[in-house]
Parts: C-alpha cells; structure tokens; sequence
C-alpha cells in the first residue's frame, strides 16, 4: 500500500530529476505554484493532505516521465534519476530548445554540451554507448514538414558526417540551422533546407564553429 511520505518524495524526487523546486515543477504543470509547498501537505488540523490523481497525471506528461519511473521514485533506496543504489544510470540526456542553441555558454569547443541551463529528455538507448549525445527541441515551422514544433531531435557530436546526412550546424555568429549535408569540401559545405520554403545554404568552413549529426527523432 502506498502512503503519503512515498507519494510526496516521489513528486520531490521527480522535481529534483529535473532540476526543479516542487513549486518549479507545479508550474512546469500548469498548476498553482504552492500546489506541492511543504505547507499544502497537511491540514490545518494536522490531517494528511494527498495529491491528487488529475495533478500527479499533470505532472508526468509536463516530464515525460511514465507510471512505472513514478514508482520506482517512491522505493526506498531511488535516488533523484528514480534508479536504485548501484543499478547503472538510466537513459537520460540533456535537453535544449533550438531558439536557446545559438545563445552563448551552452556549448564547447567541439559542440558538446556544456554550462548550465539544460534540462533533461529520454533517450531509447543507453547514452554511454554515444558519448555526448543531447537532444534539442524543435520550436516555430522553419522545419516543416520534416519536423514540427515539439519535436526532439537527437544529436551526435563528432559523428562523423557523410553526404545527405541529416545535421545541425552553429555558425560562428551563432545561427543554429537543422540542414541536409549535400557537400563538403575543405573550403565549405552545402546544405539543403528542410522545408522547401527556405533556401539552401552554402556556407565557408571558416564560418562554422561546429556540425554535428542527427541520429534520431521523436516525431
């Protein structure tokens, strides 16, 4: 039988997976910022105050998370990623939106994530099998309609690049871009655009802080 500590450290628990306050994560879900306040988790007259079913569904589909991960956040020995001591790290990586990817202090050198800021999406595979690998949501319809608004695209860094790859490439200005690569010389590169609305690109390698592969998408 559940009760009301479990279920109240699992909603902490899930805020502290994602980096949030329960406040953050009440509003994340479109709910009154003080939903989840230590103070809302008793009456006045000392009796136990529980969340309810229409909030904890609200939650898990502001975070991805499922049911079963919900759960597993309630046993004992979880930790904040929701695994138990000594299990090996579960799926996660970081999650950026595109219009916050040409802003500075997110990146390396080499286009790996990096700073703060991120937040945190699944991925169907252990991530340790790629390392660095992120994941960067779609936001507007320049990429349409290939991808749409929302959708997460999973990205590679230092993947080696071929021809008709799909990719994301910064420029040295900033601009992030979601292209085909339809060639690469040592002097630049050609990229088709997504939607047929917009234009292809030619850019100089010298103008390219870094290109990375699209190795997956949630559509």
């Amino acid at each position: 039988m559940l009760s009301h500590k479990q279920i109240w450290e699992a909603i902490d628990r899930l805020a502290e997976r994602h980096e949030l306050t329960p406040s953050g994560l009440a509003r994340r879900a479109g709910l009154d910022p003080t939903s989840f306040n230590k103070s809302k988790r008793l009456s006045a007259d000392g009796r136990l105050r529980w969340p309810s079913t229409e909030s904890i569904a609200k939650v898990l589909d502001a975070t991805g998370a499922s049911m079963e991960q919900f759960l597993a956040f309630m046993q004992p020995s979880a930790n904040s990623s929701g695994e138990r001591a000594g299990r090996p790290p579960g799926s996660s990586i970081p999650l950026l939106g595109f219009a916050q990817a040409g802003a500075g202090g997110f990146f390396d050198d080499g286009g790996f994530p990096a700073g703060q800021g991120w937040d945190v999406v699944e991925f169907p595979a252990n991530p340790s099998q790629r390392s660095g690998v992120y994941a960067l949501e779609v936001q507007g319809e320049s990429m349409m309609p290939l991808y749409r608004d929302g959708d997460v695209l999973i990205v590679e860094p230092g993947a080696h690049v071929r021809r008709n790859d799909r990719v994301v490439v910064r420029t040295c200005g900033g601009e992030v871009m979601a292209k085909v690569l339809l060639r690469q010389s040592p002097r630049s590169i050609e990229l088709m655009s997504l939607n047929p609305e917009h234009p292809n690109r030619t850019l100089d390698i010298s103008d390219i802080d870094w290109i990375a592969r699209i190795i997956w998408a949630s559509q």
